[in-house]
């Protein structure tokens, strides 16, 4: 996994990638390689290329390296001042001014496993065969060393990488910007691909062809964001979901962050990825160290699908706390977009009822249980309970809740503040804002500044009392607003710019307690939706709101992007009422379900007001959910048919012998042809039964076409079509078909027809507008002769 030659080249090697890397005569690191795994040899000097003659407007590194230039030499960790005019991935001031740093090779270290990062969550081995390469890297000018880790998951085809800044001189340094990452790229023939968006509209693919200059990603907002993620993809042109060689990055923390690439005039590609450098500079005292976030790396030669299994794997196993790995989560009925600020005990006990009559198995309590918060105005720091609403407090109704036959959830924002609260009367100065400016309110709030150590230890005090009296089994972990007013009151003015990262890892800090002091609570995480989905929140709470926007069109394109890097069982989805609340789109209940069962299914709508008809529709996609549970959360997730760029959008997910297709539509087409889904990931020397989901339309949405099949006449709108579209369960056309392996990965998955215009019988696959299928494939046992 990690040979080491004697012309000091390091070959890092994973199942099927290879990573290489030189000490040059310099003593700079050179990179020599990234991509498919090649053997393993005594000598890469082949590698290596250098211009032999002088380069026209090059500055020479040292009169002892002739026509050595570090502007064309692609280099692990790059530094400004001595020849090299691309983005530096580390800079730093020293007392007398200067900016100029050169760190070269000092020595290595080999060693299996991983170290834990201090203050930061990082990646752990669980039980897969890691090893751990340290390279020490000097600048003797100012006596500050650089250690550059590189951890190989070799099964995951997975590399992480972060970097250490240790101040080994008797005087402080200035950090103004550390990447957690530095590679260069020997040619620029690559499309780029990050993940953007804003609220309600998350994680959207964005594919660009790379040329010269530099772009760049970044979050300013005190979150990893919703406008850009922290990942970024370099493919190869034609690469596929299937076919194609592509490199994924993604940084695991969650405050601002960078991303960049630039192709310089010799056509090399520069990707970095770290903190944003923007509005930060870190003191680093004399004998002390910093430390940067994990990035964490993946090639793939199989096309994106590929790149995304591994990223979910480690995930799943190497990020996601042992505690919550493979383990069924619950459905759950959330009553915010059911009762919003406006109820009582009754109303939910009411709420709770009917779920469980559904066969939903937690009760969630969202925003407006607390102090006198009834609108977004007020209470937030107060947590304790509104006994109006709540008489018997948490303590009662989480009792009901279990009584009736469910867990019990709640949903917290401790972040924050309302300047109309009772903390804020007794702690102004815990708000990050600078008192001599009005300051810019999010959603009338304020941010606790998470700096001071005494706020996170308030907050670990209050929140372990709610917790411990409501006998919680789940928490919805919100934060509504992105940072304004950047300013601490616990930090010197030399320091203002340390906060948005001190914030982090206070955030950090404070989890890190609360998932060890409650390690039986499932923690989702959720900032405004998806405002911070990243590997650095999924290292303490297992899963995250996906988006605010529940819509089952939008969440087709949301969830197929965010299935780029994170895997379904990190998604929370819920089935919710229409319109729509997001964008008063009306779609299919059955719909609204397909989608949302490729994540964590809840409901989140007023079940009490459901129609007989959609409660038995309910029961029995719930049933099916259970039935196939531990298929859905954990099945490999492959993507098909892009909503990007197609009327249709395929996915499917696969679990030992079984997998489940989910197949939708836009819109419905006039006169359309044949249909074919070339399925992923079977065997092909296995036979498979296909079977369609048991689904049903509300006759009433045929309208007065009701009447083409009704022995008597029944009017529109009137009682009688009322009174059948209410209970009368029309069951979608039943698919059944029975392939090889072989057929379905080349020939297809090939559909009945949809409707054409000229009729409807038995054998027509309707579907309407923003239809829907679900398909589930099971393998045929072999018969003995």
């Amino acid at each position: 996994m990690i040979k080491i030659t004697d012309q000091l080249e390091f070959h890092l090697s994973t199942k099927s990638s290879s990573y290489i890397l030189k000490i040059l005569d310099s003593k700079h690191i050179a990179h020599l390689y990234y991509g498919n795994r090649i053997r393993e040899k005594n000598n890469y000097q082949h590698l290596v290329q250098n211009f032999t003659l002088p380069l026209g407007n090059a500055t020479d590194y040292s009169v002892l390296t002739k026509h050595f230039t570090l502007d064309s030499t692609p280099l692990e960790l790059a530094t400004y001042g001595k020849g090299d005019y691309k983005q530096p991935s580390i800079e730093l001031t020293f007392e007398d001014g200067s900016t100029v740093s050169d760190f070269l090779y000092l020595s290595h270290e080999v060693f299996d496993g991983k170290r834990k990062l201090e203050g930061l969550p990082s990646s752990f081995t669980n039980q897969d065969t890691v090893k751990t390469l340290e390279i020490t890297l000097y600048d003797k000018s100012v006596n500050v060393s650089v250690k550059l880790s590189y951890s190989l998951f070799y099964e995951k085809d997975i590399i992480t990488r972060n970097v250490k800044v240790v101040n080994e001189s008797n005087k402080d340094i200035t950090i103004n910007k550390i990447m957690s990452c530095n590679v260069d790229f020997q040619d620029s023939k690559f499309d780029l691909i990050t993940l953007d968006g804003k609220w309600i509209k998350e994680r959207h693919i964005n594919k660009r062809t790379l040329s010269e200059g530099i772009f760049t990603i970044d979050s300013k907002r005190g979150v990893s964001s919703s406008t850009h993620n922290p990942f970024m993809c370099l493919s190869r042109p034609l690469t596929t979901e299937t076919i194609g060689e592509c490199y994924g990055f993604s940084l695991m923390y969650s405050g601002n962050h960078q991303s960049s690439v630039e192709v310089n005039p010799h056509q090399l590609t520069r990707v970095q990825m770290g903190i944003n450098p923007f509005d930060f500079m870190w003191t680093l005292e004399p004998e002390d160290s910093f430390q940067s976030p994990e990035v964490v790396m993946t090639f793939s030669s199989n096309g994106y699908n590929k790149m995304s299994h591994n990223f979910h794997d480690f995930i799943n196993n190497n990020v996601v706390s042992l505690k919550w790995q493979n383990k069924s989560r619950p459905i759950l009925i959330n009553n915010w977009e059911a009762t919003y600020f406006d109820f009582d005990e009754k109303k939910l006990i009411k709420l709770a009822k009917e779920a469980q009559k559904l066969g939903i198995e937690l009760f969630v309590l969202d925003d407006g249980w607390f102090g006198k918060r009834n609108d977004d105005t007020t209470s937030l720091g107060d947590w304790y309970e509104n006994k109006k609403k709540l008489p018997g407090g948490l303590e009662g109704l989480s009792k009901k809740i279990s009584d009736i036959g469910m867990d019990f959830g709640i949903w917290v924002e401790p972040e924050m503040m309302s300047v109309a609260s009772e903390l804020y009367k007794k702690h102004p100065e815990w708000a990050i804002k600078n008192s001599n400016r009005e300051v810019s309110y999010g959603r009338n709030q304020l941010i606790l500044d998470l700096c001071n150590d005494e706020v996170v230890d308030y907050l670990f005090t209050i929140l372990s009392d709610v917790f411990k009296r409501s006998k919680v089994k789940y928490v919805k972990w919100d934060m509504n607003r992105n940072f304004s007013d950047a300013y601490s009151n616990v930090l010197k003015s030399s320091r203002q710019k340390e906060l948005n990262h001190r914030y982090v890892l206070g955030l950090y800090k404070l989890l890190d307690n609360l998932t060890k002091a409650f390690p039986e609570i499932l923690f989702e995480s959720c900032a405004s939706g998806g405002n911070r989905f990243d590997m650095g929140m999924l290292y303490y709470m297992p899963q995250t709101w996906t988006s605010d926007n529940t819509d089952a069109l939008e969440r087709q394109m949301i969830q197929y992007g965010t299935s780029m890097v994170y895997p379904i069982s990190t998604m929370g989805a819920h089935v919710s009422a229409i319109p729509s609340h997001q964008v008063l789109r009306n779609t299919p209940l059955e719909t609204r379900y397909n989608v949302a069962i490729f994540g964590l299914l809840g409901y989140e709508l007023d079940v009490t007001k459901l129609s007989n008809f959609e409660k038995k529709v309910i029961v029995k996609q719930i049933k099916y959910y259970k039935t196939h549970r531990k298929l859905l959360q954990y099945g490999r997730f492959n993507r098909i048919n892009s909503p990007f760029n197609s009327n249709i959008t395929t996915w499917m997910v696969s679990r030992e012998a079984q997998h489940i297709i989910g197949n939708y539509q836009k819109l419905q087409l006039p006169n359309e042809g044949f249909e074919n889904i070339r399925v992923l990931g079977l065997d092909s020397n296995k036979d498979y039964s296909i079977v369609s989901r048991e689904q049903y339309f509300n006759v009433k949405s045929f309208g007065d076409l009701i009447n083409e099949v009704s022995p008597v006449k029944i009017k529109e709108n009137g009682f009688v079509h009322q009174l059948v579209s209410d209970n009368y369960m029309f069951e979608a056309n039943k698919e059944s078909f029975e392939a090889g392996g072989d057929e379905l990965m080349y020939a297809g998955l090939r559909l009945t027809h949809q409707f054409i215009g000229t009729g409807y019988n038995d054998s027509i696959r309707h579907m309407g507008d923003f239809g829907s299928r679900v398909y589930l494939l099971e393998e045929k046992k072999q018969t003995c002769l």
